[in-house]
């Protein structure tokens, strides 16, 4: 009997950002480095569970291909490099295809702070077998529906950066000052 190889599924996205920010630009380093906040901000916090410091899982969004229901869980990592940070994925389940062995997740996203605001760029790459269910389906429209789907994720946290990001940012700003102020205000009483 002679055994059918298969080739898998590769289906990969990308998206750059160039958000300007008004006010308080030169304190977007110092956000980055507020990882639960940041991580936040750019996910769906309630599919969010942090690990240890810097590590994070997700929980995507159900997914569905044709008839197929799929939910990955990534694990995160935000690593630090001077005004910016990274955010990769270490590891990848995936519910909803039964046993699949060659399923491989790669994510990297990098935010940067600069004089004008936050630039980035985010990466999404995924390789799977083509699933039984699925075999009757032609690669080629698999792997446009995959892409379409992966582009449609990195659209989706790109608009967060655009809103949601922004708007913990300014909070964070006014509770900063709001910290410093109290902070001066307790020295000064404490002064005979």
């Amino acid at each position: 009997m002679r055994q059918v190889m298969l080739m898998p599924l590769a289906f990969s996205a990308s998206q750059h950002l160039a958000l300007h920010v008004q006010q308080n630009a030169d304190r977007l380093p110092a956000y980055l480095h507020e990882d639960d906040r940041l991580v936040a901000a750019l996910l769906d916090s309630r599919q969010l569970t942090p690990l240890e410091p810097g590590r994070y899982r997700y929980v995507v969004t159900s997914l569905q291909v044709f008839q197929l229901h799929v939910k990955p869980i990534v694990c995160l990592e935000i690593v630090h490099e001077e005004d910016s940070v990274l955010m990769r994925a270490l590891d990848c389940e995936l519910e909803g295809l039964g046993i699949v062995d060659d399923f491989d997740l790669t994510l990297e996203a990098r935010l940067q702070a600069d004089a004008n605001g936050l630039s980035g760029m985010a990466s999404l790459t995924v390789q799977v077998s083509q699933p039984s269910l699925l075999r009757l389906i032609p690669k080629a429209m698999l792997e446009s529906t995959g892409t379409s789907i992966l582009s449609g994720i990195l659209l989706g946290i790109k608009g967060r950066v655009g809103q949601q990001l922004i708007t913990d940012f300014n909070s964070w700003c006014s509770e900063s000052e709001l910290k410093s102020l109290e902070k001066t205000t307790a020295m000064q009483n404490c002064r005979p």
